[in-house]
């Protein structure tokens, strides 16, 4: 679990750093806050499922109902992470800049224990579906 949480880790800083300023650039020329961060979320998501899938956990089961469930996880941290915009940022006044950067630390833990625990778990996959690791 070490290897997998410090693989997991670098693809996540440098994945979250180029889309934080990604998020920084695109709301300082205008962009809404929750916009910008609803952009790059979708870029997030493409950008490090293969990452993850391969290096992180190594998940050699079936790709397309991995990344079925790798979605529906980081729909739920999309959910997690607009909901704490809107109460951070809309209701109570905090800074955008801020709240963002400490949602995306609250959000990979999130999404880090889902995908261990469920996307990418070789005991998930499509019944009689069998992966290179159980192959005789």
């Amino acid at each position: 679990m070490q290897r997998q949480l410090l693989r997991y880790v670098m693809v996540g800083v440098g994945s979250n750093v180029i889309l934080y300023l990604a998020y920084l650039l695109l709301t300082g020329f205008g962009l809404g806050h929750k916009t910008s961060m609803t952009l790059l979320y979708a870029v997030g998501i493409l950008q490090t499922f293969l990452l993850n899938r391969q290096w992180t956990f190594g998940h050699q089961g079936d790709i397309r109902s991995a990344f079925i469930r790798y979605v529906v996880i980081y729909l739920l941290g999309y959910l997690v992470n607009f909901s704490g915009l809107y109460i951070f940022v809309d209701v109570l006044g905090f800074a955008h800049q801020l709240i963002q950067g400490v949602m995306i630390i609250i959000v990979a833990v999130l999404l880090f224990v889902l995908q261990r625990l469920w996307v990418f778990d070789k005991h998930n996959e499509r019944p009689g579906y069998m992966s290179k690791q159980d192959t005789p």
